[in-house]
């Protein structure tokens, strides 16, 4: 869907039907949805189904994304204490040595007022910080970029994936299978798979010879420990495959739907100078001074401005622009009843730009999230990281990240757009730009 087909959704998605009829292929039924009430009844379903995520299991295998059932609730529960905020403060290290790549590419732009394509740029670097997270995996990913080979492959993987969903005869898992696209598939699943899997071979023979020597751990405790060493009920671990398909999952759920946001964020801020200008205000009270420009973890429970102006930025781009889910059972919605195992189409930009909530919905507005403001909405009225059981684990992460990548880029620069390009949105598997997000920067 391109920007014509956002602004019909814009115009007319709160304005008629509260449930849209549609057909997801030509023998699949679908039913989208729109409005807070409906979501709260929706998202308390445990049960996802988009077609592509079964498509996906050759990648992610049975991650949390696609697991049902026990094996999804089991694992989400030896998952969990991965967030915890006590593994999640160390992280803030790795965010800032990626953004320090990050600001010396920045840097190079603006010395030559080149401008800066930020979603290509931005996505390396939330790749760069995510392989960090989950497998301590240094890496020169920022400065190879797509000549990477694991990079290439990943990029390839969502370009074919996103090709499948819009070409009908692929969906027929036999056509698939010997389309040149398909096959280049397989190859770069089996690159990635291997790549996970010579890392935890690692990290397994790492973890022993550390507990036979009584050997004190020198780094942070990443993702891939806690995969390793966690039990469930029974003294039961998760297997090599299991382990493996929660790490790809883990790069695949935070990897471009980060990307996105903070892309859009920076674009946003540099549509606005004044709001720029606030967020750059608070960032310097917190960093002029010291001789270490980083980002603490201190620093980002000290971003009130900042975080409003995040949150403001998920809302008018939606970064994820839908989820999908299957009923479970039959389920009535506005006098309608719908079947167990329809489809649902849960419509987060629609949701976000819905008129009857968001005045003036197309306006940046990061007051929108003040905390008076917060207080009065309808928690199913904002959902960027999606709400009930299955809601976006990571979120505290992404949100973390952003902050620190942000705060750090606004404080180095000042931020402007190229009045040559507007960026036109589209949506893939999260939200991208037609032909790119640009820049300009200035040091400040």
């Amino acid at each position: 869907m391109n920007e014509a087909g956002l602004a019909y959704y814009r115009k007319h998605g709160a304005k008629y039907s509260r449930i849209e009829k549609g057909f997801l292929t030509p023998l699949i039924p679908i039913v989208g949805l729109k409005c807070p009430s409906a979501f709260r009844a929706i998202l308390q379903e445990p049960k996802p189904s988009f077609l592509a995520y079964e498509w996906l299991k050759e990648w992610l295998g049975d991650g949390l994304l696609i697991s049902k059932g026990k094996k999804w609730a089991r694992n989400r529960k030896l998952l969990t204490p991965a967030f915890h905020f006590d593994i999640l403060k160390p992280y803030i290290q790795v965010y800032n040595e990626g953004a320090d790549k990050l600001l010396h590419k920045m840097s190079q732009c603006a010395e030559t007022g080149e401008r800066l394509e930020l979603f290509s740029n931005i996505s390396l670097a939330t790749l760069d910080i995510l392989l960090c997270c989950a497998f301590s995996y240094e890496n020169d990913i920022q400065e190879k970029g797509e000549s990477h080979p694991y990079v290439h492959a990943v990029s390839e993987m969502q370009d074919a994936m996103m090709h499948r969903v819009l070409t009908p005869w692929l969906h027929l898992e036999w056509i698939w299978r010997l389309s040149p696209t398909g096959r280049k598939f397989k190859k770069n699943c089996k690159y990635v798979h291997s790549v996970s899997e010579e890392i935890i071979r690692k990290r397994r023979e790492t973890l022993k010879q550390e507990e036979g020597s009584n050997k004190k751990r020198a780094r942070y405790l990443d993702f891939l420990d806690i995969l390793l060493t966690a039990q469930d009920s029974d003294g039961q671990g998760l297997t090599d495959e299991e382990i493996r398909d929660e790490a790809d999952t883990f790069l695949f759920e935070g990897h471009d739907t980060t990307a996105s946001s903070i892309s859009w964020n920076l674009y946003s801020l540099a549509e606005h100078p004044e709001v720029q200008q606030r967020a750059q205000a608070e960032i310097d009270a917190l960093l002029d001074g010291r001789e270490d420009q980083t980002v603490t973890w201190d620093d980002i429970h000290n971003l009130p401005y900042l975080t409003m102006c995040i949150k403001e930025g998920m809302r008018l781009h939606a970064p994820v622009p839908f989820v999908q889910r299957e009923l479970s059972k039959d389920m009535e919605i506005y006098g309608v009843t719908l079947p167990r195992g329809l489809l649902l189409d849960l419509h987060l930009y629609t949701l976000h730009h819905n008129p009857t909530i968001w005045d003036n919905d197309m306006e940046y507005r990061p007051e929108r999230f003040s905390p008076e403001n917060i207080e009065k909405m309808d928690p199913f009225a904002y959902l960027p990281f999606s709400a009930g059981p299955r809601n976006c684990i990571g979120q505290n992460f992404a949100m973390h990240e952003q902050k620190v990548v942000i705060a750090r880029i606004l404080h180095r620069f000042t931020l402007s757009t190229d009045p040559t390009h507007t960026p036109r949105k589209k949506i893939s598997l999260v939200m991208k730009a037609e032909d790119g997000i640009y820049i300009k920067l200035t040091p400040r």
